[in-house]
């Protein structure tokens, strides 16, 4: 049984922060923001919009696109979120169940990771899936930190976005999964975290652990596939930043194949892989793409997609 993904849709909050303004308040040059923090703009949203909105937005849009998606055929639904709505008690999945008028048959639940939910997110479906016999879910991204942020900040104000993707999981795949590895470190769980409701961040130590991790990573999933650089179209990481992105494509002989496109977005944790994979991948001619997600915990997680 082939599984993967079917289709990816999104809603991204129309009203947005000014980066560029954002960071002369800062002291912050407009070349500083756009080489190497990468985002000019940062989506924000609405005061009133729960975390379950942005998902059922991006639902309404994944119906909008695929006039074969039918709802009542939805055996189960993840939402991968660490600012879920509310106080977090119940379970956003559980919101985002009823709001979309989802069946109550379905199984519905959380994820709490970060940067590298979504990787993990699509091989909990597809265990799921293989185990209880299931044809179609939908995974859900949406962490918006804007809840979190303290806009007095200079280092988390500038970086993230908030967004929501759903991908459409089911055995007629577009892109097939393939072989995944995962990696936890939870001495780098200071360095990334939220008190008393405020987001905190070691920039610095959450640098450090991405680039020295993250291409001996890829480079160990291309072994375990039998793949060279060059058998890979393109490797989709998450957008934690654009000196990120850089400095770990530059481990690699062509960097050009790292896609990074957080300019109008900025970083949307567990949202900018999918992002990536709908705005690049889905109406490619690629045949081989790498994922690799990383950040809060510390945690990561990289794996191949094949048509």
């Amino acid at each position: 049984m082939e599984i993967g993904i079917q289709a990816i849709a999104s809603y991204i909050p129309t009203t947005s922060i000014d980066n560029v303004e954002q960071g002369s308040h800062f002291g912050e040059t407009a070349d500083f923001v756009e080489s190497k923090l990468g985002p000019v703009k940062l989506p924000r949203k609405a005061e009133d919009q729960e975390c379950s909105d942005l998902c059922v937005a991006a639902i309404e849009q994944l119906v909008k696109q695929q006039p074969s998606f039918d709802k009542e055929k939805i055996d189960a639904l993840i939402v991968v979120t660490q600012n879920g709505d509310g106080e977090k008690l119940p379970h956003t999945a559980a919101i985002v169940q009823q709001k979309a008028g989802l069946p109550k048959t379905i199984a519905a639940f959380d994820v709490s990771l970060g940067c590298s939910g979504y990787v993990y997110g699509l091989y909990i479906i597809k265990g799921l899936l293989q185990a209880a016999g299931m044809k179609q879910a939908l995974l859900i991204t949406a962490d918006p930190y804007s809840k979190v942020i303290d806009t007095s900040d200079r280092v988390t104000s500038m970086l993230f976005g908030d967004a929501a993707t759903v991908s459409w999981i089911s055995q007629n795949p577009v892109f097939k999964l393939g072989p995944v590895l995962f990696g936890t470190d939870g001495e780098g769980a200071e360095s990334l975290q939220v008190q008393e409701g405020i987001l905190s961040m070691n920039g610095r130590q959450v640098f450090n652990f991405a680039s020295m991790n993250v291409p001996k990573h890829i480079k160990e999933l291309l072994a375990a596939c039998e793949l060279t650089e060059a058998e890979v179209d393109a490797f989709l990481i998450h957008q934690g930043s654009a000196a990120i992105v850089d400095t770990i494509a530059r481990r690699f002989t062509d960097k050009t194949r790292f896609i990074k496109d957080l300019k109008d977005t900025g970083n949307t944790v567990s949202s900018s892989i999918p992002l990536l994979i709908e705005k690049h991948a889905m109406n490619s001619e690629w045949n081989n793409i790498v994922l690799s997600g990383f950040g809060v915990g510390f945690s990561w997680a990289s794996a191949l997609m094949y048509r």
